[in-house]
């Protein structure tokens, strides 16, 4: 490792990711400074270094929900019992994760407040009061928060902890075709962004009635898959029906002059979605961002020697001034007292897509030296091509990254026809794609038989499923993904 100051500090490295991915993964998020353990079980600090992937994600978010119509919103985090316990189904389905709020001070509270785990309930006793008429509709809101849920086995940053970031959106339509429009709008909208934005390839489609959203009439899913043979559901889209309008008394009067309830849905995607970037593009070196959504696009790093320091460090700023003026994020890495191989290793490490080098020999021969984070290749530029190069490079990176995962997803999915086979698919970290019957018995049935893999979605891309239900006979209704998950 180089040295820094004279001192040897690790900073690589240490486990392979195909030897002990769960290390890999660890050491990974707390080397790339990403986060650190907090003194509260379950719940981590996003430093800068994850909490501004978060802020790409906000951004593009939020112009494609504005760009619909939507507007961002915020509502209390505090939810009295008795609003949580409105719809039963909802609560029986939070139930176990929810911290309360039970003392003020010494004071005991006359109510339970539920520390946030989602907003339907609050939000909805608000939009009783705000609707009255056909003419308030749609109503299209959003926020971006936190919440809590408190249970879980075992906790991995960003993937699964106590408290965790995310935007919930929560529409209210005046027909059940206008609500499910905007759940598959805003399901597509992820796909979007985690395909074109993140690198990472999606499966799209709904949940079965046993892994549905606890008070939805049906989910809709985008499921990933991770190096360690996990699916990872990547963002969901719920269409609640009237379910929660008919508790709540989120009625308005129509155009026929009858009044009506309304139809909702809500809408969701977390921080775990930086885990999966982290998991699915990573190597032994460390973080691979894909460009579009890394909050650091160019590394400049000045290869300086005493006697050429001053102009080297003066044609690096140019170079970096250069790129800023075509909107590129750029950091220029003139630190003293760090070798540039330590400099290399870090910005490796924390997944920078590109590094430029500049030194005397390339100052004398008007070039640079471009290197990929993802192929480590080193490309030799006239410093002329500069902008050009770099704008083609860092695409280039970002449709290689995605090729990469979906030629990855696509040798992950196995198409099974008899149980043997779905259960030795398991077995080798893959999904299996089966045909299905459906039923929620056989589902359980498959959970216990499959060492704990789950119904990840029934796909909306479907061929022919005439047949019988990969384990129980039955007559099947569709082809499933199955698989382990987080």
């Amino acid at each position: 490792m180089e040295q820094k100051d004279g001192k040897d500090e690790q900073l690589g490295l240490s486990v392979k990711k195909s030897e002990d991915f769960n290390e890999w993964y660890n050491q990974v998020v707390l080397k790339a400074d990403m986060m650190d353990y907090s003194s509260v079980s379950g719940c981590i600090i996003f430093k800068p270094n994850s909490y501004s992937i978060w802020e790409k994600i906000k951004n593009i978010f939020n112009d494609k929900i504005k760009r619909s119509g939507h507007k961002n919103c915020y509502f209390p985090m505090f939810i009295p019992e008795s609003l949580l316990k409105k719809e039963a189904e909802h609560v029986e389905g939070f139930n176990p994760e929810v911290a309360w709020v039970t003392k003020a001070g010494n004071t005991e509270l006359n109510e339970r407040l539920a520390i946030r785990p989602t907003s339907e309930t609050i939000m909805y006793e608000s939009y009783a009061k705000w609707i009255r008429s056909w003419r308030d509709l749609p109503l299209l809101l959003n926020q971006w928060n936190s919440v809590v849920r408190w249970e879980f086995k075992h906790a991995k940053p960003f993937l699964r902890t106590r408290e965790f970031l995310w935007q919930e959106g929560h529409t209210v339509h005046a027909t059940k075709e206008d609500a499910e429009k905007e759940v598959m709008q805003q399901l597509f909208e992820y796909v979007d962004l985690i395909e074109n934005f993140m690198a990472i390839p999606v499966i799209a489609g709904k949940k079965t009635n046993k892994e549905k959203f606890a008070g939805a009439d049906y989910t809709t899913t985008v499921e990933a898959f991770m190096p360690d043979g996990k699916a990872l559901q990547m963002g969901t889209s719920h269409l609640l029906g009237q379910n929660f309008s008919k508790v709540f008394g989120i009625k308005f009067l129509d155009k026929d002059e009858k009044e009506k309830f309304a139809w909702q849905t809500s809408w969701g995607l977390s921080t775990r979605t930086i885990g999966a970037i982290v998991m699915v593009h990573g190597d032994d070196k460390g973080l691979i961002m894909p460009p579009r959504i890394a909050p650091v696009h160019v590394v400049v790093v000045p290869i300086v020697f005493r006697e050429n320091k001053e102009s080297i460090i003066t044609k690096a700023k140019e170079i970096a001034k250069k790129l800023k003026l075509k909107n590129h994020a750029v950091e220029l890495d003139d630190r003293d007292g760090y070798t540039p191989g330590w400099k290399f290793n870090e910005w490796e490490l924390k997944g920078v897509p590109l590094r430029i080098e500049i030194g005397p020999k390339d100052v004398e021969a008007d070039q640079l030296v471009l290197v990929r984070r993802d192929t480590n290749e080193k490309i030799t530029i006239k410093t002329k091509d500069l902008e050009k190069k770099v704008e083609h490079t860092l695409n280039d990176i970002q449709d290689s990254l995605l090729n990469k995962a979906k030629e990855y997803l696509a040798k992950s999915i196995v198409e099974v026809h008899n149980f043997n086979d779905f259960l030795n698919a398991i077995k080798s970290k893959k999904m299996a794609k089966a045909l299905f019957c459906g039923q929620d018995e056989c589902e359980t049935n498959i959970k216990d038989k499959a060492e704990g893999a789950t119904c990840r979605c029934i796909p909306f891309e479907q061929k022919s499923a005439h047949g019988k239900c990969i384990q129980c006979n039955a007559e099947a209704k569709s082809w499933a993904v199955f698989g382990k998950g987080y």
